[in-house]
């Protein structure tokens, strides 16, 4: 049997679940997934091994409309994501009118080997779906059209079968062990931003990024600083909460998680920063997003 390998980009709008099947294929998180959209903003690798081969997974930011420095740079991720992609998979969902808002971001397919995923579909009946599939069928954009829910694991089987049915013959890029090209302090410091979108609810804006400051590994332990940078001080004050209760609990939950992702004990401190403005300032976007 012959062997295949290469780069799939997954797109879409905020919130369909490109995140959720990221880690399902690669089978760990790598892409943080909260109920917020815009959550990836970094063009993410990972790599997903099978028998038929490897799939190098690029998790890019959710396509929205750009004002913000930072959402202009998170744009320029997902663009060139498909410049380097071998294929291209578009997530959506069941939701209302996610047809219309869809189009304007539809057109970055063409000329394009493109897949569409139609995810939750659990929520809606099949009658209700036939019609969906055929308008986004109907736009010529798409080699096939797959049906799945990711929550329930409705039609899961289909996504290998058919990402490898357009993917190129080839060895793999990468050893089989594997599973990111992320660095691990990237993965860390996503893993502590994932836990202030979590905790802190609707209170804290997207205009949160996190800076390792040290990472020291130990034999029996893993030593980790980190910088949660905000925009104003009354996000820092949220952040914080009342005697310090909410870094507590961030902080708690975050160390939980390295724990299990690094296989040690870990030791986690951090900290609250104001950076003013920062999503607004080119020099600092590119900073904080690890440019």
């Amino acid at each position: 049997m012959s062997v295949k390998s290469g780069y799939v980009a997954i797109l879409g709008r905020p919130n369909v679940g490109k995140s959720t099947l990221v880690n399902y294929l690669v089978g760990q998180k790598i892409s943080i997934v909260t109920h917020k959209p815009q959550t990836t903003r970094n063009k993410i690798f990972g790599i997903a091994n099978f028998k038929e081969g490897q799939i190098i997974l690029i998790d890019t930011p959710g396509l929205h409309k750009a004002n913000k420095e930072l959402n202009k740079a998170m744009m320029k991720e997902a663009l060139r994501s498909i410049e380097d992609a071998d294929l291209n998979i578009f997530i959506t969902d069941v939701s209302p009118n996610n047809f219309e808002k869809d189009q304007e971001f539809l057109k970055i397919l063409e000329n394009r080997k493109n897949l569409l995923f139609i995810n939750k579909i659990d929520l809606i009946k099949k009658p209700e779906l036939l019609p969906m599939i055929e308008k986004y069928n109907d736009t010529g954009l798409f080699l096939e059209i797959v049906p799945i829910s990711l929550l329930k694991g409705d039609n899961l089987e289909k996504i290998t079968e058919v990402i490898f049915k357009y993917l190129p013959e080839g060895p793999a890029f990468y050893p089989d062990d594997i599973t990111s090209t992320e660095s691990i302090r990237f993965i860390v410091a996503e893993i502590i931003r994932e836990k202030v979108f979590l905790k802190t609810r609707e209170e804290i804006p997207y205009s949160t990024s996190v800076i390792i400051d040290y990472f020291q590994e130990e034999d029996d332990i893993v030593k980790i600083g980190a910088t949660i940078i905000v925009e104003k001080d009354s996000q820092k004050k949220i952040v914080i909460g009342s005697k310090g209760s909410m870094i507590k609990e961030i902080g708690k939950a975050a160390r939980e998680e390295l724990e299990i992702f690094l296989g040690k004990k870990v030791f986690l401190e951090l900290f609250v920063k104001v950076v003013k403005n920062w999503t607004k300032n080119p020099r600092k976007v590119q900073e904080f997003l690890g440019k």
